[in-house]
Order: structure tokens, then sequence, then C-alpha cells
């Protein structure tokens, strides 16, 4: 089955728009693409890709690109189709929305309706911008989105990590159990704000304004593992006080 879509990005990112200044005049610092050799920049027009091998590099055109797989090229093949909480969160790299073209909205709700009943996504492969992607398709807010995830060589191995070997008490575990249970609560995406770039932007108003900006001081301490019972008690109780009221 084919459904011809079109393919736009699901997420957008919202860091504020900072530009690097000399600190001595402000003047804004411009990269350049430079020659190695020549020293002399490089329009965008006479700029090509190459691959280096040996002493000399081989020249890749665009048409190279599109003969690698010019089927993946041209289309997003969904090649099987696994249960949604096989997934891996570490895998998920950034979502695209699909929509369809006018030729294949039925086949597009079929898809649609049918991954949001089975709750399964389908696996499936595609090429942009000259490097091929795995993907996961699946629905959200009854549109189809594509999940670019990451392949296998792409994630690192934690048994790297440090991990420390403390032996943790039962009765630790089950009082860790109760205070997640009681913080426990239906997900709500809108709950949640950009609070670091919305303090930035006050700070920037305020010095464009003359003013001092104001901070909050937040002290963060690490709680002592000697103290890791006490702190989730004083943790559950705070909890119980707060339904109480």
């Amino acid at each position: 089955m084919s459904i011809p879509v079109k393919l736009y990005s699901g997420s957008e990112d919202r860091k504020l728009d900072l530009d690097m200044l000399d600190r001595r005049d402000h003047g804004r610092i411009r990269y350049k693409r430079v020659n190695e050799d020549t020293g002399k920049e490089v329009e965008w027009k006479d700029i090509v890709k190459g691959f280096k091998k040996d002493e000399g590099y081989v020249v890749l055109e665009k048409e190279d690109f599109e003969k690698a797989n010019m089927k993946k090229s041209k289309t997003i093949d969904i090649e099987e189709f696994i249960e949604e909480k096989e997934v891996a969160d570490v895998l998920f790299k950034k979502p695209y929305f699909l929509e369809p073209e006018k030729e294949g909205g039925k086949s597009y709700n079929l898809l649609r309706n049918a991954l949001k009943k089975t709750k399964k996504l389908g696996v499936a492969t595609f090429v942009m911008r000259q490097k091929e992607h795995l993907s996961l398709v699946g629905v959200y807010n009854d549109a189809l989105v594509l999940h670019v995830i990451r392949f296998a060589n792409e994630i690192r191995n934690p048994k790297e990590l440090k991990l420390p070997k403390t032996k943790v008490q039962k009765k630790e575990v089950d009082m860790a159990i109760s205070l997640i249970d009681q913080y426990t609560t239906s997900f709500s995406l809108d709950k949640f704000k950009d609070v670091y770039n919305e303090q930035l932007q006050k700070i920037i108003d305020s010095k464009a304004a003359g003013e001092t900006p104001e901070t909050e001081d937040y002290d963060s301490k690490p709680t002592p593992a000697k103290d890791l019972m006490a702190q989730l008690k004083a943790s559950l109780d705070k909890k119980k006080k707060n339904k109480a009221s």
C-alpha cells in the first residue's frame, strides 16, 4: 500500500536567538567558509562534499547521493509493525508530522485508525539529507507522526558507566514506591513550561531597560545517604499534609 504524504517537522527549538559578539565593541562575530590552502572565502555554489581516501578526496555530486538508494530517497517504507511498549525512550530523536496528499486521504486514515486501534507502530526507513534514517510511524492527536529513532550503533553501551553497587534495603524501596504512587498523576504536557527561557527573557528585558535583573537563589544539595530514609519519610508526610489541606 502506498500513501503519498508531505513531511513537516513536529517540534521546534524554543531557545532564545542569541548572537555572539566581540566583548570590546559588541561587534557581531561572523563565520566564513575559508579555503584551507589559499585562505580565501568560498561561496556556497563552489562547495562540494568529499570523502577522504588515501592522499586525496573522492568528490560526491548531488546525483551520487540520489543513486545510493533511489527508492528510499523518495519513499518512507514501513517494513514491519511492533508494540508501542517495546520501544525504549532513549531511541527517539525527532518527530515529523505526516500530511496526506489529496489522493492519499483514505489510505492515510486507514493506516492511522488501524495503528490507533492496535496500539502498534510501523517500523520504517527513509533517506533525508544524504542520510538513511530508521523511524517509527504512530499516531498523535489524529495525525500520523513519524519518529526518527537511532540505529543500534548510535547508542552507547551503558556498561561503560561507573554505576554504584551500594545495596538498598527493602523498606527503603517500599517507601520510595509509596512516594512515587502518591505523586503519580495523569500526564498533561501543558503543565510544563520552559522556565529557563522565561527567566532569561526577563533578565534581557531588565538589562535593556537599564535595571538590575532580579533572580531567585536556588540551593540544590544532594541528600546524604545516611539521611535518605528521613528525607523519604519527610516527603511522604508533606504530601499527606498537602492532600489533607
